[in-house]
């Protein structure tokens, strides 16, 4: 395991817990246009076509009697036709930071998340970082959340190091950010801001493409870290820590930093983003 305290790598494992949703939990309100209301059929008078009869030398019977009516207050009206109503414009979404991360807060049910999320560049860094996660990359400068204040922690036993139990739990308010959000909320405002993440994503990118798929592969792959039993064994160079075993060293940098949660939080983690995998493919 890789690992630098003093480096700017050791802010991004909280990335991975609410980055893939980050932009889905946003819940700036998106106004569709008003439908328009229908209009009632008018009725269409027809005019009364008489055809002149034949001529004919037969003598005709004598024509009956016509009584003229006394008003004609039963005669229907002509309706006029209403004038089409003005198409009425969506409102624009209020991409701004400050909107964006107001949104955030008033969706979550865990209060302390307002201090987990940056304040600059939501969007972007949401896209960035996800686009690079599908790559097995982490975009260190592009991180959405901010790291956890606690350091990562281990301790010797017969003369090895080990993962401290105690480092785990720096992520539990992540990942309870996380639990505090219903998944279909998650996609339902995903999908109303989809117009706005092909945008970024094409400008990033230089190419056009559903941002669904970059979504389905990073989550695909933080789904295919394998879980380890307890405790982990690691190694330092006292600067670096390392995983002592090689199949987990070499796993990607989004791999092993999800190891890092633990195995609770870790388990956790991964089936909330089994119910987004199967909601964005439904």
């Amino acid at each position: 395991m890789s690992e630098n305290e003093s480096a700017p790598k050791k802010s991004m494992l909280p990335q991975l817990v609410i980055a893939i949703v980050l932009l889905a939990v946003v819940g700036v309100v998106f106004f569709l246009p008003e439908k328009e209301p229908e209009r009632q059929p008018v009725p269409v008078l027809q005019e009364e076509v008489t055809t002149a009869p034949a001529e004919s030398t037969e003598e005709l019977p004598p024509e009956p009697e016509v009584i003229e009516p006394e008003s004609d207050a039963f005669m229907p009206e002509a309706v006029a036709t209403p004038e089409p109503l003005p198409a009425l414009e969506p409102k624009p979404v209020d991409i701004s930071d400050g909107a964006v991360k107001t949104a955030i807060v008033k969706l979550a049910s865990y209060e302390p998340i307002a201090r987990l999320i940056v304040d600059q560049e939501l969007l972007r860094r949401f896209v960035v970082f996800a686009d690079n996660l599908a790559n097995r990359e982490l975009a260190v400068n592009h991180q959405v959340l901010q790291p956890p204040g606690q350091e990562f922690k281990v301790y010797r036993q017969a003369g090895k190091e080990w993962i401290d139990s105690a480092s785990y739990k720096r992520y539990t308010p992540y990942v309870e950010a996380l639990e505090s959000i219903e998944t279909e909320q998650l996609i339902n405002l995903y999908r109303l801001y989809e117009p706005a993440i092909l945008e970024i994503f094409s400008e990033i990118s230089g190419r056009e493409g559903n941002f669904d798929g970059r979504l389905r592969a990073a989550i695909n792959h933080l789904l295919d870290t394998p879980e380890v039993p307890m405790p982990v064994e690691v190694s330092t160079d006292s600067v670096m820590y390392k995983y002592v075993d090689p199949r987990l060293e070499s796993l990607s940098a989004p791999q092993k930093q999800l190891l890092r949660t633990g195995p609770e939080n870790m388990r956790i983690i991964k089936a909330k983003l089994r119910e987004i995998l199967t909601a964005l493919n439904s």
